[in-house]
C-alpha cells in the first residue's frame, strides 16, 4: 500500500493497519457475513473513495475490506451491452477526450429534461468503450486516486457479475450485486431498455436473492422488473427533490417527498422490498419507523469520510476533503436502526459497525 494512502486511513480509521486493511487471508476470516439484525455495508460503486468507481480495483477493495454488495450503475452500449458507468455521459469517469478517433463523438442531448454535453455509452460500441481507461471522478476532492488513472477497463455488467462470484468464493462469503437501473426512461426512447438485459443476465446467471438487489430511482422500471418474475429483491431509491423522471414525464405530479409518507410507503411496499432515501431525509423525521411499518428495509446514502459531506459538527481540520470523524455518523445511523448503509468508504462502515 502506498504510505500517504496507508496513513489516511489508519488516521480516519484509528485502528491498526492489520484491522484497517486486511490481506486476503485475514479479510476471508474478519470480513464475514453480517451477523443477523446487523446493518450491510453496501460499497457505493465498490469503495468509490480509494479507488476510482465502477472499476474492478474499485470492488475488489470494497469486498476485501467488508462489503457485504457492491452497487454497478447500467446503461447500455451503441450495440446494447449492459455496462458499468455512473451516467452515460462519461467524460468525467474515462479517458475518451483523449482519444482523437471519437473526438466526434462529442454531443449534447437532452437526458431526463437536462441538457448535457460530452461523449455518451450509446454511441459507442462495447468494442469502442473497452478501448478507454477509467478514470477518478472527483479528482480535486480524491487526489489519491488519481494514481490509478488509466489501469482499469470499463466493466460490463456480466464482468461484475463474474467478479462478484469469484469474490465470494475466495472469501467465504456471499457478496451480492446492487445494480442500478440509470435513466430508464431516457434509454427506452432511444430504443436500447434496460430491463429485458438485465432480467436476462440475472436469469442467465441464476442470480438469487442472496445475490441480486435491483435497484433504481423510477418505479416504473423497478415494475417492469418485477413482472419478469425473477424473485429478487427490489429496492426504490428516493432523491430529495422534485419526482421520479418516470412519473414527471407522464404528468404524474407525485414526489420524492409524497413516497415517502405513510400513504407513499405503503404503495412502494407493493412492488418493493426496500428504500434508499438520502440520509438527510431520515434526520428529524418518522421515514424510518414509517418504513418498517410497511414491511420495507431502509438503506440510506451516501456515507463520506470528507468534511464536505459531513455535518459541520464533525468535521475535523480545516480542508474540505480533510476526513472528519465519519465513525460518529454510521454510530447514529446505525443506532437509529437502518438496515444498510450504502458508502466510498466500506472499510470504514465495517469497522464502524463492529464497534456499535
Amino acid at each position: 500500500m502506498h504510505p500517504r494512502r496507508r496513513s489516511l486511513l489508519l488516521a480516519a480509521a484509528g485502528t491498526t493497519a492489520a484491522a484497517a486493511v486486511p490481506t486476503s487471508a485475514a479479510a476471508a476470516a474478519t470480513a464475514e457475513s453480517h451477523p443477523p439484525g446487523r446493518p450491510l455495508v453496501i460499497g457505493h460503486r465498490g469503495a468509490a473513495g480509494w479507488r476510482p468507481e465502477h472499476t474492478a480495483s474499485s470492488y475488489t477493495y470494497a469486498v476485501q475490506t467488508g462489503a457485504d454488495w457492491i452497487e454497478p450503475d447500467l446503461v447500455p452500449t451503441k450495440d446494447h451491452v449492459l455496462v458499468v458507468r455512473h451516467e452515460n455521459e462519461i467524460s468525467q469517469t474515462t479517458d475518451v477526450a483523449s482519444h482523437p478517433e471519437f473526438a466526434d463523438r462529442r454531443t449534447t442531448k437532452t437526458v431526463d429534461g437536462r441538457s448535457v454535453t460530452g461523449w455518451f455509452t450509446e454511441d459507442f460500441t462495447l468494442a469502442e468503450l473497452k478501448s478507454l481507461r477509467a478514470v477518478e471522478r472527483l479528482p480535486l476532492v480524491r487526489n489519491r486516486n488519481t494514481v490509478f488513472d488509466g489501469r482499469d477497463q470499463v466493466l460490463t455488467f456480466q464482468e461484475v457479475v463474474d467478479l462478484a462470484r469469484g469474490l465470494s468464493k475466495a472469501y467465504g462469503r456471499t457478496v451480492a450485486v446492487f445494480p442500478e437501473t440509470k435513466h430508464p426512461t431516457y434509454f427506452r426512447s432511444i430504443g436500447l431498455p434496460l430491463e429485458p438485459k438485465l432480467a436476462s443476465t440475472i436469469r442467465r446467471n441464476r442470480l438469487g436473492r442472496r445475490e441480486c438487489v435491483v435497484q433504481s430511482f423510477e418505479p416504473t422500471s423497478l415494475r417492469r422488473i418485477a413482472a419478469e418474475g425473477l424473485g429478487v429483491p427490489l429496492w426504490q431509491a428516493l432523491g430529495t427533490t422534485g419526482g421520479p423522471y418516470d412519473l414527471v414525464s407522464s404528468g404524474d405530479p407525485t414526489t420524492y417527498k409524497d413516497m415517502m409518507t405513510p400513504a407513499g410507503l405503503a404503495r412502494i411496499a407493493a412492488y418493493a422490498d426496500w428504500i434508499g432515501p438520502d440520509k438527510s431525509s431520515l434526520i428529524g423525521t418518522s421515514v424510518l419507523a414509517d418504513a418498517h411499518s410497511a414491511g420495507l428495509r431502509v438503506g440510506p446514502y451516501t456515507f463520506r469520510a470528507e468534511n464536505q459531506f459531513l455535518p459541520a459538527d464533525l468535521r475535523r481540520g480545516s480542508g474540505a476533503n480533510d476526513f472528519g470523524d465519519a465513525f460518529a455518523q454510521y454510530a447514529l445511523y446505525y443506532g437509529m436502526g437502518v438496515d444498510a448503509v450504502v458508502t466510498d468508504f466500506p472499510d470504514l462502515a465495517v469497522l464502524a459497525r463492529r464497534g456499535s
